[in-house]
């Protein structure tokens, strides 16, 4: 890699697979670009950038982002569930939640 190149990391995950695809690019490259460039969209057509979210490292993004060397781009999936609606369906079942998944002992 010379001096006039980045490397960045573009990260897409399935509840099966995830893949992670390096791309060497020019400086300035926006996270669109780097997507567009490492084939993920063309391997996970169910991708569309105008409905999917992004991050880098963890935190929401904009597409037109420009990327720093070794910045990993995530390209987030829709929840299948709504975290709050699950919760209040183990309510209505009667199950006990555990804080933390651990054995602690129920208070009652």
């Amino acid at each position: 890699m010379n001096s006039n190149e980045i490397l960045v990391e573009v990260a897409y995950a399935l509840a099966h697979e995830q893949l992670i695809v390096p791309v060497k690019a020019a400086p300035g490259i926006t996270a669109e670009q780097a997507i567009n460039l490492s084939g993920i969209a063309k391997k996970y057509p169910e991708i569309d950038l105008s409905q999917n979210k992004i991050g880098v490292f963890g935190k929401l993004s904009r597409l037109d982002q420009p990327l720093r060397h070794l910045d990993r781009v995530e390209i987030y999936r829709a929840l299948i569930a709504d975290p709050k609606e699950v919760r209040k369906q183990r309510v209505a079942d009667g199950k006990v939640m555990k804080k933390g998944g651990g054995d602690a002992a129920i208070e009652e």
